[in-house]
């Protein structure tokens, strides 16, 4: 087959869909060599990304669209698909071309998540109407939709009234680095590099407000744990917040911020820690979760959403919004040490249910049942 996707975010994004994308791209050239790929991008960019050698790079080859690559993105693309005689359109992150059905080709697009209709109140008003206006188009005109989670598509079909027959699940993988063991010299690298004590409670996300690590911090406090806790994460101005209440709770040094953690250093951080804390509210899949399962370490997320899917009887979950329950169920996996060896056992069994070689064969199988 020939099949194309839409690479923006395979080449430019270092964070979540950027991730996705890379991803799928890979595990479905490693496992299907014989298909040819093609990379739509209005920039080749190879700092995040090296295409292999049946992968092909597209980008604008109408003047026009050349001259305006978002206009060749949403609508001058389907010249490219369709002169590539491709089979499959993949749109690997919430959208597709507005002009996709003018290209010959089925198309796919895979949506993540619609935080943005069940939570709106964390997104601006012009956000929402534009994610609503690309999201929904997409799933009109798309020949398959694939969601990331049963959540996801419980979501598309509550919100945006797509017939459930039109959505296939198809769970995300992570990067199998997290399956390798690091040395003991790799983690006292790291260790010393990001100066971090000998055994810590690790939050790895965004620090915004719908992941939620002030109720962590809140429940931490409260219990009043000795082991420190380290947070992960992108700051957002809900670090001021934070960085309020810890005024008004003061505990010394005990709660360490790391703004810039490198990924190659993340798989060794994960298994450096006790245990990995995901309070998050919502999410579409919660990749953290898996990347800490793959990586030996317990895990304590939110009840609700998708968390339930990623973690299987793996995890352990709390009410994100209940202080409280969140605490003890930290103190509990802290105090027993057999709990945790018990909690890092099945999250290597849960794990296999998500390995590469399963999604890569999951996402195949919705390309051929669209072409026979």
């Amino acid at each position: 087959m020939n099949i194309g996707f839409d690479a923006k975010r395979a080449f430019l994004n270092r964070s979540g869909l950027g991730n996705y994308s890379r991803s799928t791209i890979r595990l479905l050239s490693n496992y299907y060599p014989n298909n040819s790929y093609f990379l739509f991008s209005k920039q080749d960019s190879r700092n995040l990304f090296q295409p292999s050698p049946n992968q092909y790079t597209i980008s604008p080859s109408q003047r026009i669209s050349a001259s305006f690559p978002s206009f060749w993105r949403s609508w001058g693309i389907h010249h490219d698909i369709k002169n590539q005689k491709l089979d499959i359109y993949h749109g690997l992150s919430n959208e597709l071309p507005w002009s996709i059905t003018k290209s010959g080709a089925k198309s796919v697009v895979t949506i993540h998540d619609l935080i943005f209709l069940r939570y709106p109140q964390y997104y601006q008003y012009i956000d929402r109407q534009i994610y609503f206006h690309k999201f929904s188009n997409a799933c009109r005109i798309a020949n398959k939709i694939i969601a990331i989670s049963e959540a996801t598509k419980q979501d598309i079909t509550h919100f945006l009234g797509i017939d459930p027959a039109k959505i296939e699940v198809v769970y995300q993988t992570c990067d199998p680095v997290f399956r390798k063991i690091a040395s003991p010299e790799k983690k006292a690298e790291i260790t010393k590099k990001y100066n971090l004590p000998g055994s810590f409670i690790l939050y790895l996300g965004t620090i915004e407000k719908r992941k939620n690590a002030l109720s962590l911090i809140k429940a931490y406090i409260n219990q009043n744990i000795v082991i420190p806790l380290l947070i992960v994460g992108k700051p957002t101005a809900y670090l001021s917040e934070i960085n309020e209440y810890l005024k008004q709770n003061p505990i010394g040094n005990k709660i360490m911020f790391r703004h810039n953690v490198e990924s190659a250093d993340l798989p060794a951080l994960y298994q450096s820690a006790m245990v990995f804390v995901y309070p998050s509210v919502f999410e579409g899949f919660g990749i953290p979760i898996l990347e800490a399962l793959y990586s030996g370490v317990p895990v304590i997320t939110s009840t609700g959403s998708c968390f339930e899917e990623t973690g299987g009887d793996a995890a352990k979950y709390c009410d994100p919004y209940n202080i409280e329950e969140m605490g003890k169920c930290l103190t509990d996996v802290l105090n027993s040490p057999n709990t945790r060896k018990l909690m890092i056992e099945k999250g290597y069994e849960h794990g296999k249910k998500f390995d590469e070689v399963n999604v890569a064969a999951n996402l195949m199988n919705v390309y051929l049942n669209l072409l026979h």
